[in-house]
């Protein structure tokens, strides 16, 4: 425990928050300001906020913690994950953002609604299901981290931490909706970053530099190789966190709410150079942590980052340290509450209940739905014996194969129609939940199977379908065109 000094940190990044969440509520008109920052962010906030929603508890406690039991062969997580952040950015982000904007869309399922011309509105409703269902997982993993960190610092039992944690980040999700959340990231992912490289340097000093980690490491009995036990099909498995990137609403969000397309390269840069950093440093942290602690395990080697923080730096330096895991564990959370509110005020109380409703209800019902999606999320996240990396993997392989695809399809298949769209969805959510739940996840990544069908599917309805309507086309087309001349709708 770290005592005072940490308390009062928190305490004034707290009152910093709520400040940030106040300052946005007078400038929260309506609800696409309330859901996506009216498209008019920049490209560091749009860059920052993206990857900081990304990489959440998991960059600094989850990853960590697989690298400290693993060794070695876990850091394929990493590569695969850049890999398909530099793919996202480069082939996702311009289309969707004229996509979007095309057709007014500011969530995803309005998006595939409205590209596939779905005439039933099933595409809407069951994609909203989803990601109802996963975001409510991935927000218990992020509250989690925060009851692990809590304890970690101060003692406190590990439901009221996280009872605490939860409450701080739906008040200022709350009160300021996309914009305080953007913005907020902005500050954590630099705070993130500084920590991430800052704690393992000063860590591999500690145990003597490298030649007596990489003793250590072998006392320890952890590989030092990338490829271990698992071979070939290991690696596919950890590389394909990376397939998960097309399909995560949160992140395709900040896409879509760039104030310009031209400003792309930009924040791609940015993004990309903060990945790769962040990625790197946290498969060092693992590392060094296997020099510095010995018995870890049982989830307690999530914490290896917190102790790392504890045993070298000062109270009121491991303080602003420890601030910035909070960081990362809030800027996800807050992402996904405002994507889950967005899915029920969007797609089910204004499509089904009340398509009537006006810019200041629908306002007032995305914040209804972040404390109910909050609420239910720390029920899930109140068994302690949950891990971080495990609650995150499900999540993220959930959207993974349930979007993915169906993301890359739209954007780059004229062919593709509603039709197959849906059953490609299906398809790939229900083979990599069966995958999961007969066990098959622990030889292979049920991401894998569930991309696959779904694109398999897609393929063979497109065969037994045909083109879709020369509407759908001719939309297709004209934001191609769009997206070759650089310009705008």
């Amino acid at each position: 425990m770290i005592g005072l000094p940490a308390v009062v940190t928190f305490i004034v990044y707290f009152i910093l928050l709520m400040i940030v969440g106040s300052y946005f509520y007078t400038r929260t008109k309506s609800v696409e300001d309330y859901l996506l920052g009216g498209r008019a962010m920049g490209p560091w906030v749009t860059a920052l906020s993206a990857q900081a929603s990304d990489m959440s508890g998991w960059l600094l406690m989850g990853l960590p913690g697989a690298m400290y039991l693993g060794g070695m062969p876990e850091s394929w997580i990493a590569i695969g994950l850049f890999i398909g952040t530099v793919v996202n950015w480069k082939l996702i982000s311009a289309r969707l953002r004229i996509y979007t904007e095309r057709s007014n869309a500011i969530t995803l399922s309005s998006f595939f609604e409205d590209r596939f011309q779905d005439p039933t509105g099933a595409l809407r409703i069951i994609s909203g299901i989803i990601i109802l269902i996963f975001f409510t997982i991935y927000a218990s993993s992020g509250i989690v981290a925060a009851g692990r960190l809590f304890e970690s610092m101060f003692g406190l039992d590990y439901h009221s931490a996280a009872i605490i944690g939860t409450a701080a980040i739906v008040v200022y999700t709350f009160l300021g909706g996309f914009l305080a959340v953007c913005w907020t990231d902005l500050f954590q992912g630099a705070l993130m970053i500084v920590a991430i490289v800052l704690v393992p340097i000063i860590g591999l000093n500690s145990v003597g530099g490298v030649g007596e980690l990489s003793q250590a490491l072998a006392a320890a009995g952890v590989s030092t190789s990338l490829f271990g036990a698992g071979g070939f099909i290991a690696v596919i498995s950890t590389m394909a966190w990376g397939l998960g990137y097309f399909g995560q609403p949160h992140i395709l969000a900040r896409f879509m709410s760039i104030n310009s397309i031209r400003q792309l390269p930009r924040a791609r840069l940015v993004a990309i150079v903060w990945v790769f950093v962040s990625l790197s440093f946290a498969v060092i942290v693992g590392l060094v942590g296997v020099g510095m602690f010995t018995g870890l395990e049982g989830g307690a080697e999530e914490t290896v980052f917190i102790l790392m923080i504890s045993e070298l730096f000062n109270p009121w330096v491991g303080g602003i340290l420890l601030a910035a895991i909070l960081s990362a564990i809030m800027s996800t959370i807050d992402s996904q509450l405002l994507v889950s509110s967005s899915a029920l005020t969007e797609d089910f109380y204004k499509k089904i209940l009340q398509r009537e409703a006006g810019e200041k209800q629908l306002v007032i019902i995305g914040r209804a739905c972040v404390v109910i999606i909050s609420v239910i999320a720390l029920l899930l996240a109140l068994n302690p014996n949950n891990t971080v990396l495990g609650l995150v993997s499900y999540a993220w392989g959930g959207f993974g194969a349930a979007f993915g695809p169906v993301v890359i399809f739209a954007l780059f298949s004229r062919r593709t129609g509603w039709k197959a769209a849906l059953a490609g969805m299906v398809v790939g959510t229900v083979v990599l939940v069966v995958w999961e739940r007969i066990g098959l996840g622990a030889y292979m990544y049920e991401i894998v199977p569930g991309f696959i069908a779904n694109v398999v599917t897609i393929l063979v309805v497109n065969s037994v379908v045909g083109e879709p309507e020369a509407e759908v086309a001719a939309g297709f087309d004209e934001v191609v065109a769009t997206v070759k001349a650089g310009g705008e709708f």
